[in-house]
């Protein structure tokens, strides 16, 4: 209870600030993702809406904003220009099961597999990614757009270092927007991205039929909205435990994400995840508490019916000053020194999963290729298995499993003398492969009537010779 107490009501000012900034953030984003998906701008609106105020819940991760996001958007892409709004809607409802069965079974655990280097180019894809999707606002744009972006990005970077009552990039938001509509200046708005609703979303049930067809096309894309969603979330939930210094129940994060997309699908949302980006404005103005993330839910519904024309006439640069800002402290600039000090196989494990998620615009396929690419190179690391000889006594070094088995076999191709000893006092058998070389090695030496025994063995590695012997 004294928990929960904390979550809520720890951080009452700081939160409500906070959140008010997010709603802001949230709605070209919104917009943006529903450009992509080719949906009503609605479908999006209405998804952030929904996700937001449900996951600060049921979510396992204070302070984390989770909306619609780009990952998921890029997976629902072809499933809407084939079949439709509707299956876009079941294909979320399925994900919210996938992603909260996979959150019972304890999938966050896994994030143990995923290394410093991993993490450190899924921080820094992202914070080049968030700066890169500001640019098409930029480029092109005439000489006040520009002016608009850098006095804002000074105004944020300046005014908390004489000003932390109310956040910097809310305070910016204001000033800016107040100075382009008294000039009367030409720039482009938030409502030149779409149009707002002028209503809550309701509840409905997807109009498709419920037949084995229909799962056979939605379950392709939940499984991949799935395994996007929970790996952006629960990556996004590490960050933000590291940049607050406080932990968090990944495997309730998972769960939480599940029941705010399967709720979502039926209120006419597309399914979303953690936001990288809105969850670091989070943070860098305050919010640390479940009120943050609930009022960037409310406040956003609240801007987009209640106040959607003044939103409307917000400016485009100073959004994107704010933007930038996020992706300069989202960035890890520590990496620079990494790359300098850290192996040669990390440094690249780090460049690699950047390079991917920057080529893919996927955040899991360059996550999951770092993680594949990190084991590989730790394989090759610990496959060095070295077999040195003394009359006839062969001492075995080295772990013996798969990746190894090849140069220990060649170890006895030109054995002398009538008898062998192989010990293994300081080596250890992994897998069935190791016991594998080791039969081949004696049936190959007992063929050329050499005796071979075995010695050294410890417990786990005698049990496992003589399952498969």
């Amino acid at each position: 209870m004294h928990t929960l107490k904390q979550q809520w009501f720890g951080n009452v000012r700081a939160d409500i600030l906070a959140g008010i900034v997010v709603g802001l953030a949230l709605i070209p984003e919104a917009l943006a993702f529903a450009f992509i998906v080719g949906v009503d701008p609605r479908v999006a609106l209405y998804a952030s809406f929904t996700i937001a105020v449900i996951i600060s819940f049921v979510g396992g991760r204070p302070g984390l904003i989770s909306a619609a996001t780009g990952a998921m958007a890029l997976v629902l892409v072809s499933l809407m220009a084939n079949h439709g709004l509707q299956y876009v809607l079941a294909a979320t409802i399925l994900t919210g099961i996938i992603q909260f069965i996979l959150g019972l079974f304890g999938v966050a655990n896994l994030m143990r597999f995923i290394p410093n280097s991993v993490m450190l180019g899924f921080v820094n894809a992202l914070g080049i990614m968030i700066f890169i999707t500001q640019m098409p606002y930029l480029i092109g744009a005439g000489s006040i757009t520009y002016v608009f972006a850098i006095v804002t990005l000074i105004l944020v970077y300046a005014i908390p270092r004489f000003f932390t009552y109310i956040p910097a990039p809310l305070i910016a938001i204001v000033v800016m927007t107040s100075i382009a509509l008294i000039s009367g200046v030409k720039l482009q708005t938030i409502g030149d991205l779409g149009t707002m609703p002028n209503t809550l979303p309701i509840f409905f049930l997807p109009d498709i039929p419920l037949n084995f067809e229909t799962l056979k096309i939605i379950l392709p894309y939940s499984l991949a909205l799935s395994v996007v969603g929970l790996l952006e979330s629960l990556l996004t939930s590490q960050v933000l435990d590291d940049m607050t210094d406080t932990p968090s129940n990944k495997n309730t994060e998972a769960r939480g994400q599940g029941i705010a997309n399967f709720v979502n699908g039926f209120f006419g949302g597309m399914a979303g995840c953690a936001l990288i980006g809105q969850s670091v404005i989070n943070i860098k103005s305050g919010g640390r508490g479940r009120l943050s993330t609930l009022t960037s839910g409310v406040f956003l519904m609240f801007l987009i019916i209640v106040l959607g024309d003044v939103v409307a006439d917000i400016p485009m640069p100073v959004l994107v000053g704010v933007m930038i800002m996020v992706s300069a402290t989202t960035f890890n600039w520590g990496s620079f020194k990494f790359l300098k000090q850290a192996p040669k196989s990390e440094s690249l494990v780090m460049l690699i999963t950047v390079v991917i998620i920057l080529y893919t615009h996927n955040l899991a396929i360059g996550v999951v290729a770092g993680v594949i690419l990190s084991a590989l190179f730790f394989v090759a690391k610990i496959s060095r298995v070295s077999v040195t000889h003394d009359s006839g006594i062969y001492k075995v070094k080295g772990p013996l499993f798969f990746a190894s088995t090849t140069k220990f076999i060649q170890s006895f191709d030109n054995v002398t003398g009538s008898s062998v000893i192989i010990n293994f006092e300081n080596s250890q058998l992994w897998d069935e492969s190791a016991v594998a070389a080791i039969i081949k090695v004696k049936q190959k030496l007992e063929q050329k009537s050499v005796t071979v025994q075995i010695q050294g063995l410890n417990s786990s590695s005698e049990q496992l010779y003589q399952q498969f012997t």
